[in-house]
């Protein structure tokens, strides 16, 4: 048995209820401890308590989208390494402001829990290895 959190904190970002829950209890399953917001302002009012290893951000939200809320989290000195990832039904090809916020990873919807469980995994890694470092370096992990 797996002790809760062990593999790292995630922050889902979401605003459909179903997906956030979807998420939650696959990454749960293998040892990450989540916390859900129901967007992008959200996000940025509980981060900085949650201090999460991996971020995962829906690009269409209400208030605030997932790329500016992106754009937010890369602006801000406490926040600017937390690896992002995009998941979200607009797929890498509708995304063209991925590399103007500098997320980490995408992940199309509908997606195969084994697939978001890897990438959440492989994000989780490079930001441990990052601390590591203390917090310098580019990632060894190619975007993508």
């Amino acid at each position: 048995m797996r002790v809760q959190g062990a593999s790292g904190r995630v922050l889902v970002v979401d605003d459909d209820e179903v997906i956030r829950q979807l998420i939650r209890v696959n990454l749960e399953l293998e040892g990450f401890e989540v916390v859900t917001a129901d967007d992008g302002a959200d996000c940025l009012e509980v981060v900085h308590g949650v201090r999460p290893d991996v971020i995962t951000l829906d690009v269409v939200m209400p208030r605030l989208d997932g790329l500016r809320a992106a754009a937010c989290l890369r602006a801000d000195p406490r926040t600017r390494e937390i690896p992002l990832a995009l998941v979200s039904a607009c797929g890498a090809g509708g995304l063209g402001d991925r590399e103007a916020a500098r997320v980490d990873a995408v992940l199309a919807k509908p997606f195969e829990p084994s697939v978001l469980v890897g990438m959440v995994r492989r994000l989780a890694c490079q930001a441990r290895s990052a601390r590591g470092r203390g917090g310098k370096g580019t990632p060894s992990v190619p975007h993508g």
